[in-house]
């Protein structure tokens, strides 16, 4: 097996594990939890379930975007990164670095304190709004998936 078939390998079995996590979460885990009225309760079973993935997911989206930095590095084709072509490994990086901010600058810095206060303030609200943030999130990611895979094989631009 050569360097590249291992890259690849390791870029898209990090995806699957992130983008199959969000997946999860949004279709499975944040509709089951509105069974429970009590928001500590709703909260403290979030923040449980949601933390194993978030310890989880900060290894391989960090792993997905090295493997595909090495991949471009390995064939020189930053190039194409630029071209209209290629617009669909521009957005690959583009969602890439919109979860990596999300991991290790959003959650630990505002979603922490102010979470809290404004589950308290107002639960049902918050909790549409991350629903509704898991929609988006997940449909980025899944979009861009397609499109990389698509792109991969010459099928798009």
């Amino acid at each position: 097996m050569d360097d590249l078939t291992l890259a690849r390998a390791v870029h898209v079995l990090a995806v699957i594990h992130w983008i199959g996590g969000v997946a999860f979460v949004t279709a499975v885990i944040l509709p089951a939890l509105a069974v429970f009225e009590e928001p500590s309760r709703r909260l403290a079973l979030f923040e449980a379930i949601e933390h194993r993935f978030s310890v989880q997911v900060k290894v391989s989206v960090p792993l997905a975007g090295l493997s595909g930095a090495y991949m471009a590095w390995r064939l020189d084709s930053w190039s194409r990164f630029f071209e209209l072509a290629g617009w669909w490994l521009a957005a690959m990086v583009l969602v890439w670095a919109l979860f990596m901010a999300l991991l290790f600058v959003v959650e630990p810095l505002v979603l922490r304190g102010p979470f809290r206060r404004r589950v308290a303030a107002d639960p049902p609200r918050t909790f549409r709004i991350i629903q509704r943030a898991h929609i988006a999130l997940l449909a980025m990611g899944m979009g861009v998936a397609a499109a990389g895979v698509l792109g991969a094989h010459g099928l798009l631009g």
